[in-house]
């Protein structure tokens, strides 16, 4: 079996971004509120894609942020919503080896 097939999708991170919610987590020693936008396999490991918009940091907020999914603990999804996708500069989305879930951009609301 290939190691995307052997992955276990936490189903908090989909309900998280289904439903347009804030995550709080550790990662890398710091406490981090996060907007989740993408969920999958990117180079070969798993991994969130977020937009952090509170708790620590060591760069100035908002930011996006690579999570690596094995190394985040204590997630909880909070009751705080977002807007949804986020504008890039490009336009472009990073290339994923296997995207599990992509928030719905601000201004799809279509179920």
């Amino acid at each position: 079996m290939s190691p995307e097939s052997e992955t276990k999708v936490d189903p908090l991170l989909c309900t998280a971004i289904e439903q347009r919610c804030l995550l709080r987590l550790r990662y890398r020693g710091k406490e981090r509120i996060v907007e989740p936008h993408d969920y999958g396999i990117h180079n070969g490991i798993v991994k969130l894609f977020t937009y952090q918009v509170g708790g620590a940091s060591s760069e100035k907020l908002p930011h996006w942020q690579w999570i690596v999914t094995d190394r985040a603990s204590d997630v909880e999804r909070l009751d705080r919503t977002f807007p949804g996708g986020r504008p890039t500069k490009s336009g472009k989305h990073h290339k994923w080896d296997k995207l599990f879930i992509r928030v719905k951009p601000a201004d799809d609301d279509t179920e």
